[in-house]
């Protein structure tokens, strides 16, 4: 705890002072641009990966990154994507997934999570991205899914989570009238490249050749 506590002083008396007038203007209201949907996972910084500031991103963590597909039962994960697109009017939802998941690695190797009954049943939501994995590459349920399909594994989990957010009505609604954009990310830890799904395409693409629209009008 030593370095967290000389922090939390070094943000009061260095960077809290340096930024008062941007704390001033959201200490009573947030107009976030962009829902961004992560893992839990230490090594992810959101705002660092993005280079945003404290109201720039209304951020959704869990193991996983995972979005249950909207039903009756009300979760952490549903409550928030539906404030942070009816009430708050996100534009954007990033769904991003990262290198080395432990979650993924979790789901592609279910009786490893014996003892672990909750972690076992929330990574069922990454079930259909890990059927596709074994199907594709034709390994059985009872054989241990080999690490080189890892990579690949987090990316259809990735579009698994995308598709799961499709379901929910709030972003249904504002998909189908061209108010919110949906992004599928995987960020690469060792490298910090970002691989990028979405649109009209569940192809990924590096992040240069997906945002070259965005990159060139920044560029002007």
């Amino acid at each position: 705890m030593d370095h967290i506590v000389r922090g939390v002083l070094n943000f009061r008396k260095n960077v809290y002072p340096e930024h008062k007038d941007l704390f001033g203007a959201l200490a009573d209201s947030q107009n976030p641009d962009v829902l961004f949907i992560t893992c839990s996972d230490s090594r992810i910084d959101p705002n660092m990966v993005t280079g945003s500031h404290p109201g720039d991103l209304f951020i959704c963590r869990n193991a996983g990154n995972v979005i249950p597909p909207h039903s009756n039962e009300t979760g952490s994960m549903t409550a928030s994507i539906e404030y942070a697109v009816a009430v708050l009017g996100v534009r954007h939802i990033i769904v991003c997934g990262h290198t080395d998941c432990g979650a993924i690695k979790g789901a592609l190797d279910i009786p490893s999570l014996k003892g672990l009954p909750h972690v076992k049943e929330w990574l069922g939501h990454c079930r259909s991205a890990m059927e596709i994995v074994r199907e594709r590459h034709s390994i059985s349920n009872d054989e241990c899914v080999d690490a080189k399909y890892l990579n690949e594994a987090i990316q259809e989990n990735v579009l698994q989570q995308v598709q799961h957010l499709r379901t929910h009505p709030v972003v249904a609604a504002k998909l189908a009238t061209g108010k919110i954009e949906i992004h599928g990310w995987v960020y690469d830890i060792k490298s910090g490249n970002i691989r990028c799904c979405g649109r009209d395409s569940m192809e990924f693409k590096d992040f240069d050749q997906y945002y070259s629209d965005y990159i060139a009008k920044i560029s002007e």
